[in-house]
C-alpha cells in the first residue's frame, strides 16, 4: 500500500464522476480552503474551512479508493475550495500519478509559483481556471484583495502550457454584463476553450443576499457566446 505523509486537508470525496474531468471517468476530491470569497460559490462550506479538523484520515481513505480502483477510474479531478494553497498539493499530485492515473485541477489562478512547478515536473493532465470577471472587476467580484498580476500570469502559464486546458466563468447576473464578457474575451485571446457556466440558484451560496441581485435579471449566453467566440478555439455553454 502507498504510504501516505503529506497533509491535504480534504472536506469531501466524489468516488465516480462522469463530468468533472471532460471524457474520464474519474474521482472528484475536494481540498478546504479559499483565498476568494465570491458570493456565489455554491460550495460554502469549504471556503473558510473552519468546521473541519486536519486529519490524514480523508486522505488515506481517497488513496485507497485508488489502489482499489484501478483499471476502473482514469483520473482525478481536484478541486475545492481552492487546491493551490494547500502546502502539500504537489507531493499530494505526485502520489496520485505514481498510481497510474492522470490529474486534472481546478483553480481561480491566484497562485501561478503553484503552476509553474506543477507544469515543470509534468504533474498536470488538465487544468480549469475560473476566469471571476474582466480585470478590472476582479475585487469587487471575489470580494476579495486580489493580486491581478498574477491572475494574468497563471492566464499566460496555462494558456501556453502545451497541456489541455479551459477557461471559465460562471455567469451572474447583476454582477456579471454583456461588456465583462468581451473584455474577457480581448483578455484570453486565442485560448483554446472558453465555457459559460449559467449561475443557478441551489439554495446554498456564500452570500445568501446575492438573490436579491440576481432576482428578475437574465444574462443572454447564447448571444453572449456569439460576440465573444472569434476569440477562442471553442466556446461552449453548460
Amino acid at each position: 500500500m502507498l504510504r501516505v505523509t503529506c497533509f491535504v486537508i480534504i472536506g469531501g470525496l466524489q468516488k465516480l464522476t462522469l463530468l468533472d474531468y471532460p471524457g474520464h471517468i474519474a474521482a472528484t476530491v475536494f481540498t478546504v480552503g479559499c483565498n476568494f470569497r465570491c458570493p456565489f460559490c455554491h460550495n460554502p462550506e469549504l471556503v473558510s474551512g473552519s468546521r473541519y479538523l486536519v486529519s490524514d484520515k480523508l486522505e488515506r481513505d481517497f488513496f485507497e479508493l485508488l489502489e482499489n480502483r484501478h483499471g476502473k477510474l482514469e483520473g482525478v479531478c481536484i478541486t475545492g475550495g481552492e487546491p493551490t494553497i494547500q502546502p502539500d498539493l504537489i507531493d499530494f499530485i505526485r502520489k496520485i500519478k505514481e498510481l497510474g492515473y492522470k490529474v486534472k485541477l481546478d483553480t481561480n489562478g491566484a497562485r501561478p509559483d503553484v503552476l509553474r512547478k506543477l507544469y515543470g515536473e509534468k504533474l498536470l493532465d488538465f487544468v480549469a481556471m475560473d476566469i471571476k470577471n474582466s480585470p478590472q472587476s476582479y475585487n469587487s467580484t471575489t470580494n476579495s484583495k486580489v493580486d491581478i498580476e498574477r491572475i494574468r500570469l497563471s492566464v499566460d502559464l496555462i494558456r501556453n502550457s502545451g497541456v489541455d486546458h479551459e477557461f471559465r466563468t460562471t455567469a451572474v447576473p447583476g454582477i456579471h454584463t454583456e461588456k465583462d464578457f468581451i473584455e474577457i474575451g480581448k483578455w484570453l485571446e486565442k485560448a483554446k476553450k472558453y465555457v459559460l457556466q449559467a449561475f443557478e440558484d441551489k439554495g446554498k451560496i456564500l452570500d445568501p443576499r446575492l438573490l436579491k441581485k440576481t432576482k428578475g435579471k437574465r444574462l443572454d449566453l447564447e448571444k453572449i457566446a456569439g460576440k465573444i467566440k472569434k476569440h477562442f478555439g471553442k466556446v461552449e455553454i453548460r
